[in-house]
């Protein structure tokens, strides 16, 4: 595969994800949602952290996080072009492809959606893109919008039950976006599929000898 298809696959989830991220953040107030199945919604939250809005603490976490991304990114940059190098597999190369894709996807806000967007609030106006008083946030410091949820189960636990009886339940809770889904789809490719993706280089006369020679001893 390409380097230019892989560059096409990065380009078109970066475009989906920033599209819809951009879409939500200037036409939802944080926290409104809109049911579109009993079990998926579109729900507007920031996450100013890691993954499932894990959050690094300490003034210089957020600060951390979003340099340690951008170090990331750029080792799976040189991981992609080295395996388009050296022709890797079709599957490895779309998987990076889409981990990258993800990964500089949730940069994007990291980095530039302080500058570039006002404070979205509860019940609340809406933000606007490039708003005249400036930015909610210096730059490496916004936070990453998050939109789709999947309760596929929505719930309460029996009275009876000791400890959570009449507690509310939820499964799937965390809500994600595009870039997220990208991550995750490409690590799958590389588990589900992983022989394919990093097939055995065959032996080549040198390393048979030695083997026959082994096992005759």
């Amino acid at each position: 595969m390409s380097l230019k298809k892989a560059i096409g696959i990065i380009v078109l989830v970066l475009l989906i994800d920033q599209i819809s991220k951009i879409y939500i953040k200037t036409n939802f107030a944080l926290g409104e949602s809109v049911e579109v199945f009993s079990w998926f919604k579109i729900l507007f939250v920031e996450n100013k952290g890691m993954a499932w809005g894990v959050e690094l603490p300490g003034s210089y976490g957020k600060l951390f996080l979003t340099l340690f991304r951008l170090f990331a990114i750029t080792a799976i940059g040189y991981w992609l072009y080295d395996s388009v190098k050296k022709k890797g597999s079709r599957i490895l190369i779309v998987a990076i492809a889409l981990i990258f894709a993800g990964a500089f996807g949730n940069i994007i806000d990291s980095v530039f959606y302080g500058l570039i967007f006002n404070e979205s609030v509860y019940q609340g106006e809406v933000a606007t893109f490039m708003p005249e008083g400036g930015g909610y946030a210096p730059v490496f410091y916004g936070r990453v919008v998050d939109m789709l949820h999947f309760p596929m189960i929505d719930t309460t636990w029996p009275a009876w039950m000791p400890w959570i009886g009449g507690d509310r339940f939820t499964f799937f809770d965390p809500v994600f976006n595009i870039a997220d889904s990208a991550i995750t789809i490409g690590v799958l490719l590389l588990i589900i599929f992983n022989k394919r993706a990093f097939p055995k280089k065959p032996k080549n006369v040198k390393e048979i000898a030695v083997e026959e020679e082994i096992a005759t001893e």
